[in-house]
C-alpha cells in the first residue's frame, strides 16, 4: 500500500532501516504509530539462550518459522585495551536491558543477540575453554579472498517493524531518553564501544522484488513478486534447519550459548535471471531431479517443511550424468544423523547499492559451519565429473564472499563483555526456558 507521498510503505520502511539514524526513525513514526507491547518488568523471565528465537516467531501455513523482516548488524570496537572493567560490563547490561524493557521479545517486538569475536577474547591471558570452538575466520574456498572481520562484538537487531529496530538502535547509542513509553537508562553501548560498521537487510515475501531496483547485480524486473529472497526461492525449511538445541553449546562455562558465523556475500544474478531458464535455476538451487519433475512451484511454498533433497540422488552421480549439481543436493553430505548442523538466519541486503546476502549461521562449533561450507564447494563433485569449480556447481558462480567473521554468542547472563573463563558454578543449560 502506498501512502499520500506515493511511496509504498514496505519500500519506505526497508529504506529507513538501511539509512538508520534519528531522521529515519522520525520519518517512520511520521507514517503512523506502531503498537508494540513493552517487555516484562522482570527480565529474568527471558530465556538463558540469547539465540532462542523460534518459540516467539510466527509459523507459516506449512509450519516453518517465519523470520523477522528487518535486520541490523552493529559491528563494535571496545574502547579499552586489555580485559574489560566491571563498570563497563554493568553499563552494557543496563543498555541492553533498557531496550528489552521497551519492547516485548517477539517478531513484532524486538529480538537481539550480542556476540564476541576471537579478537575480543585475545585480550585475555588465558584461552577460551575447550568446549568453545571459535577459531579466527579464514577463507573457506580456493577461489575466495574475503576480508576477515575482527570487531570485538556484533549486536544483531531484528523485528518485523522498522520503527522498533530503529528505535532500539538509537537507544543503544544513547540517543533516546524514552522508548515505547519506557524511560531508558543512563548507559549506552557507545559509552564503551565505537560502531565500526553497520550492515542491514530484509527477508520476506515480496521484499526482494520491491527493493531490487535499489541495487546493482540483479535485474529488477525479473525477481518473482512472491519470493522471500533475491534468488527467487524459499529457504529455511524446518527440516533443513538444525534445531536450537543442536546448535547450543552443551558444556563448560558458556553452556547455553552458541557460535555464529556471518558472511557478507555479493550476488551477481544477471545471468541467473537473464540467461538461465527456470529449469536451470531449479536444478542449481535444489537439484536436476526437482527440475525434471517440476517439484518446485513458485518459490517453493508447496514443499512444506522440507526441500525434499532426499529425492535428489547422489551429487557426484547426478553431476556425471547431468553436467550440473544442485546446491541443496550437495548440502546433504554435511548432515549428522540425516539432520543439518547449522541454523540459518540470513537475509538479503542492498547495502552499498549492491544486491547481497548477509549469511548468518548458528552452530554448536565453527567446525560445523566449515564442514557445511566445504560441502557447498563440492570438491568431490568437481574431481569426479565435468562440473566446474564454480560453473554448474550449485549456486557458487552467482555469489562472491566479501567478508567472513566468527563469533561466540554467550548465554544471556554472560552477554555483557564476558570474561574468557567465567566460573562454571553458576552456569548450565536451561532447557526449560529456551
Amino acid at each position: 500500500m502506498a501512502d499520500r507521498r506515493g511511496v509504498p510503505r514496505r519500500d519506505f520502511m526497508k529504506s529507513a532501516v538501511a539509512i538508520g539514524g534519528a531522521a529515519a526513525l522520525s520519518a517512520c513514526l511520521g507514517r503512523g504509530s506502531v503498537d508494540v507491547p513493552t517487555g516484562p518488568e522482570n527480565l529474568s523471565s527471558l530465556p538463558r539462550r540469547q539465540h532462542a528465537w523460534n518459540e516467539v516467531l510466527p509459523r507459516d501455513d506449512q509450519g516453518n518459522t517465519v523470520p523477522p523482516r528487518h535486520h541490523v548488524l552493529l559491528y563494535l570496537k571496545y574502547s579499552r585495551s586489555g580485559p574489560p572493567v566491571e563498570k563497563d560490563r554493568k553499563s552494557v547490561e543496563k543498555a541492553l536491558r533498557g531496550v528489552e524493557r521497551a519492547y516485548e521479545r517477539s517478531g513484532t517486538g524486538l529480538l537481539l543477540t550480542m556476540s564476541y569475536s576471537p579478537a575480543y577474547f585475545s585480550r585475555f591471558d588465558s584461552a577460551l575453554p575447550e568446549s568453545v570452538d571459535l577459531p579466527a575466520p579464514k577463507a573457506l574456498a580456493s577461489f575466495e579472498d574475503p576480508e576477515l572481520d575482527t570487531p570485538d562484538a556484533v549486536v544483531h537487531l531484528a523485528s518485523n517493524n522498522a520503527p522498533v529496530i530503529l528505535g532500539a538502535e538509537e537507544a543503544l547509542k544513547g540517543k533516546k531518553g524514552t522508548l515505547n513509553g519506557i524511560e531508558q537508562p543512563d548507559a549506552a553501548l557507545t559509552d564503551m564501544f565505537e560502531v565500526v560498521d553497520r550492515r542491514t537487510g530484509f527477508v520476506g515475501d515480496g521484499l526482494p522484488a520491491e527493493n531490487a531496483d535499489d541495487a546493482d547485480g540483479i535485474p529488477a524486473d525479473k525477481v518473482p513478486d512472491d519470493a522471500p529472497l533475491f534468488m527467487g526461492f524459499k529457504s529455511g525449511f524446518e527440516k533443513n534447519q538444525a534445531s536450537e538445541d543442536r546448535v547450543t553449546i552443551q558444556s563448560g562455562p558458556f553452556a547455553g550459548g552458541t557460535t555464529q558465523h556471518i558472511s557478507k556475500l555479493q550476488l551477481n544474478l544477471n545471468q541467473w535471471y537473464n540467461q538461465d531458464d527456470r529449469w536451470q535455476r531449479e536444478a542449481k538451487m535444489f537439484c536436476p531431479y526437482h527440475a525434471e519433475n517440476d517439484v518446485v512451484e513458485g518459490p517453493g511454498d508447496n514443499l512444506g517443511t522440507s526441500s525434499q533433497v532426499e529425492d535428489c540422488g547422489p551429487a557426484t552421480e547426478t553431476a556425471r550424468e547431468m553436467g550440473v549439481v544442485g546446491h541443496s543436493q550437495k548440502m546433504t553430505s554435511a548432515r549428522e544423523n540425516n539432520s543439518p548442523v547449522i541454523l540459518r538466519r540470513d537475509f538479503d541486503s542492498t547495502d552499498g547499492g549492491q544486491a547481497g546476502l548477509h549469511f548468518l549461521a548458528l552452530q554448536r562449533g565453527i567446525s560445523d559451519f566449515v564442514a557445511t561450507r566445504e560441502a557447498m564447494n563440492g570438491t568431490d563433485v568437481v574431481e569426479q565429473s565435468a562440473v566446474g569449480q564454480r560453473n554448474n556447481n550449485g549456486i557458487l558462480q552467482y555469489v562472491q564472499t566479501e567478508h567472513r567473521g566468527n563469533y561466540l554468542v554467550p548465554p544471556r547472563p554472560l552477554r555483557a563483555l564476558p570474561p574468557v573463563l567465567p566460573s562454571e558454578n553458576s552456569q548450565g543449560v536451561d532447557n526449560a526456558s529456551s
